[in-house]
């Protein structure tokens, strides 16, 4: 289960390739991005059907590419993989990840920014997608 080529990601690979760079961009993985990842992936088509086995594999060759590429150009490879609907749904899980661990560093505002340029979506649809993902986490009781 390894990326096919340089050039091609399948839906899948791209979706866990932008889910690895939105908790990755910024040099850290704790413990919340990671558990928050895996919850991200674990309840979706095809994610759901694989075995630990495969998911690492996956994970592996991903992480070999974040590593020899750097995050933008895994993203700039991942994201017209999918198709709009895909990206639109790949955009809020990115910043529903960037979000989990409560801080936005400039990285992962950097991540969301230009992934939001490279969506097939019109700019407001992304701006409100990234609005509203970020409104759910906002810990709005707090004193």
């Amino acid at each position: 289960m390894e990326v096919h080529s340089p050039r091609f990601m399948s839906p899948s690979e791209a979706f866990a390739a932008i889910a690895l760079v939105a908790v990755a961009c910024d040099g850290r993985l704790d413990h919340e991005e990671a558990r928050s990842l895996r919850q991200q992936l674990e309840g979706r088509t095809p994610f759901r059907d694989r075995s630990e086995q495969e998911m690492a594999l996956l994970f592996d060759s991903l992480l070999g590419l974040l590593r020899s590429e750097g995050w933008q150009t895994l993203l700039e490879r991942a994201v017209p993989s999918l198709l709009p609907h895909q990206q639109e749904t790949a955009l809020a899980m990115a910043a529903h990840l960037v979000h989990s661990d409560r801080v936005i560093d400039p990285m992962e505002r950097r991540l969301l920014e230009l992934m939001a340029e490279l969506v097939e979506l019109p700019a407001e649809r992304s701006e409100r997608i990234l609005e509203v993902i970020s409104l759910l986490h906002r810990d709005s009781l707090a004193a």
